[in-house]
């Protein structure tokens, strides 16, 4: 029988999260149901909550892509994983498995459309949309849980799920290692994130930021160098610098800016996400045979890997938990970048909810 378990969600976008409950499926063969322990806020939950990626898919949408927890149950013909795992889920639940990008390796490229764990019709249960990681349980098939290492702290290495694979995978893609130049602009949830996995990977790291407010705490991070991009200055000293640029900001940029201060071949990738455009002018790549790309979360084996790197170089995110009750506030303190740098749900306080 399906259960049902205690959640926070919403039924109408731009309205507080409040306790709700959902169904979750049986264990299918395949499956493994996950006791949840921690749940990160992502700035993409807010996007969807408040409707700014469109009209809610269903009533009551239960957000959270950032998911740790303990295997309670499996299926049948479950092999990778075991009852008791320290186990993971980020953004995505499922795929095609078949196209030309899931036999990649690269299942949050699929063609035919990737099943986020939030808001997507479900394949596995026709009819029924997915919920997410704002909850005290989890169903999803076995191929999309990935193993937490042991060593890592599980509420630290929550946000690793999509923040962390989300700047890992590019970072990775484009060569970052010793003697690469890599600049970070923003120092927020996926900013910091950036900072910690370039390091790790041995590159000169530079954060880009609009003021020196955050000056120290970028030293405190590991952080080589700090620039301040309000004064337009900074462009014209470092013109010519970086080998990857990696935007961070969930907001518009000049990206004539900071594609100028790319060297040979150098590369600026997007992972920020805005809904408002960014004007690019071709011949600010011209120089420098420069590229910009974008770049999506990590496929499943990427991310297995992202959290055994992180674990062998002791990255986590710096996080601050909070009961479930305070999703509100922390959506509020997010908003004003009141946070450093992540907010962590403890899965222990959906049991009991409280009416707000």
């Amino acid at each position: 029988m399906p259960t049902t378990v205690n959640a926070f969600g919403t039924h109408e976008a731009g309205k507080p999260l409040t306790p709700v409950t959902v169904e979750r499926r049986d264990v299918g063969p395949h499956d493994v149901k996950i006791d949840i322990l921690y749940c990160g806020i992502c700035h993409s939950d807010m996007n969807y909550v408040d409707g700014t990626f469109g009209p809610l898919a269903v009533s009551p949408l239960v957000p959270g892509h950032e998911i740790v927890g303990r295997i309670i149950e499996i299926g049948p013909d479950v092999t990778r994983h075991q009852v008791g795992d320290l186990v993971g889920i980020g953004c995505m639940v499922n795929s095609c498995r078949t196209c030309e990008n899931c036999q990649a390796g690269q299942e949050q490229y699929c063609l035919k459309g990737n099943t986020l764990v939030f808001g997507a019709p479900d394949p596995a249960e026709p009819g029924a949309h997915t919920q997410g990681g704002y909850s005290e349980a989890i169903v999803a098939p076995e191929a999309f849980v990935v193993r937490v290492p042991e060593a890592l702290d599980p509420a630290a290495a929550d946000p690793l799920l999509c923040a962390g694979i989300t700047v890992y995978s590019p970072l990775k893609r484009f060569g970052a290692r010793p003697g690469t130049k890599v600049a970070v602009v923003g120092l927020g949830g996926l900013g910091h994130l950036g900072v910690k996995m370039a390091k790790a990977m041995g590159a000169d790291v530079t954060v880009l930021s609009q003021s020196g407010s955050k000056r120290e705490a970028a030293k405190a991070l590991g952080a080589d160098h700090y620039a301040v991009t309000g004064d337009s200055s900074a462009f014209t000293e470092l013109a010519n610098t970086f080998d990857i640029i990696l935007n961070t900001v969930s907001a518009p940029v000049s990206l004539s800016d900071y594609l100028g201060m790319l060297r040979l071949h150098g590369t600026m990738v997007n992972v920020g996400v805005t809904t408002e455009p960014m004007p690019l002018e071709v011949f600010a790549l011209l120089p420098n045979g420069r590229s910009f790309v974008g770049s999506l979360f990590g496929g499943i084996a990427e991310t297995q890997e992202m959290l055994d790197f992180a674990a062998e170089h002791d990255v986590t995110a710096d996080i601050e938990l909070i009961d479930a009750q305070d999703i509100n506030t922390a959506y509020e303190r997010i908003c004003a970048s009141d946070v450093r740098y992540r907010f962590v749900i403890d899965g222990a306080t959906f049991a009991e909810p409280k009416q707000a």
